[in-house]
């Protein structure tokens, strides 16, 4: 039987696409692997908050000898829930304009309970191609009907809706708003547009990468497009720009009921530590204050963008942080990355079935606490590739 596991390694590793766990140390900003520091271009420590020693030391001055429980011990709905998750999820709230929000232990956590809990036979998911593989997770556990339109294309989108308007009592249309492979956006006013067209759709934006990122107070592509109150269900993680671990949900206050009445990974799952939940609201206090990291950050973004367009004459998807490099082919990309890794870039090979066939790529992380000499030292290795 053990033979069978080991040809699908063994088609794995010819394919290029086998994969192991790294062996690395982290030092702020950069990593060391096998004796050599790189600077990580892999992380998705946007604000460059994870290793902010001032911060620390602010939120531990805050308890001293008092700390929050490092274990809740329990599901919140046993003995799991303490005070500071019903304040966090208050706090969050209130920022966002909104009736509810509610915690959960990660984004994937959210994304495969939320969907299911919501959905029956009577619901449609309509599905931007290339949201996450969490979201695709939660769509085949809803175990409802399914389609997916056109990556970012809502004439596709319009289609399926005006099809499917008369069949199902429920339509609920699911995006990213920040795309987490390509790094581009998703136009919510549009979608907004059209759930109003149609009343029985439930719009289900994921903002993985955009809270802490996006908009005037750090709230993500749906504060910078003016449409937070549109968007029924606000999905978003704690574990990349807010450098802290879990996920959340912003919604009307009867989905927050029917969610923790209905959504198996909630009610089965220990809750987070009420350490790492204070944490969390202490670090998203600081979010409306932290706008000098997220200029800085979207200028160094525009800067490496337009640097691969120049060098290597393509086109560029992204609009945010997240750039990639797209070199299409396995070998050729896990050789690439090698390379960088080799000038001291920690850069990591992404390939299929991570993103879709062909498009094999090195995806470019920036963090808001690299600089631009840093940036234009990778550019420079960029261009020796090229010639």
């Amino acid at each position: 039987m053990i033979q069978h596991y080991q040809q699908q390694l063994a088609e794995l590793k010819a394919q290029n696409q086998f994969r192991q766990l790294p062996q690395l140390i982290h030092q702020g900003r950069f990593i060391q692997r096998e004796g050599k520091t790189m600077l990580n271009l892999s992380s998705n420590d946007y604000l460059g908050l994870a290793n902010h020693e001032g911060l620390r030391q602010a939120f531990f001055a805050q308890y001293q000898d008092h700390l929050p429980a490092f274990t809740s011990s329990s599901s919140r709905l046993l003995t799991g829930s303490f005070p500071i998750y019903d304040e966090l999820e208050t706090l969050m709230a209130q920022a966002f304009g909104r009736e509810s929000a509610l915690l959960f232990n990660s984004g994937y956590h959210a994304n495969i309970g939320i969907l299911p809990a919501l959905a029956d036979k009577k619901t449609l998911i309509v599905a931007d191609k290339l949201v996450h593989a969490s979201m695709i997770d939660g769509i085949r556990l809803a175990q409802c009907e399914f389609v997916r339109f056109r990556h970012n294309d809502y004439a596709h989108l319009e289609q399926i809706l005006q099809k499917n308007d008369r069949t199902f009592e429920r339509m609920i249309v699911v995006t990213e708003s920040v795309f987490s492979m390509d790094g581009d956006c998703a136009d919510l006013n549009q979608l907004v547009a059209l759930k109003q067209q149609y009343p029985q759709v439930m719009l289900y934006v994921d903002e993985a990468h955009a809270i802490g990122v996006l908009g005037e107070n750090g709230l993500g592509l749906a504060e910078q497009q003016g449409c937070l109150e549109q968007i029924d269900i606000l999905v978003g993680t704690f574990g990349k720009a807010l450098a802290s671990m879990g996920a959340y949900a912003v919604c009307d206050q009867v989905i927050r009921d029917y969610l923790i009445n209905k959504m198996r990974p909630l009610i089965f799952s220990t809750a987070l530590p009420p350490l790492n939940v204070a944490w969390t609201h202490f670090l998203f206090q600081q979010l409306p204050h932290l706008k000098a990291e997220r200029t800085h950050l979207v200028s160094l973004s525009q800067h490496l963008r337009q640097a691969i367009v120049d060098i290597f004459n393509v086109l560029m998807p992204s609009e945010s942080c997240i750039v990639p490099y797209i070199l299409g082919d396995n070998a050729l990309t896990v050789k690439t990355a090698q390379r960088l890794q080799q000038q001291g870039y920690y850069c990591l090979p992404i390939r299929p079935p991570t993103v879709p066939k062909g498009t094999s790529r090195i995806r470019f992380s920036l963090t808001a606490d690299m600089s631009f000499a840093e940036v234009d030292q990778l550019i420079a290795c960029l261009q020796d590739f090229a010639e």
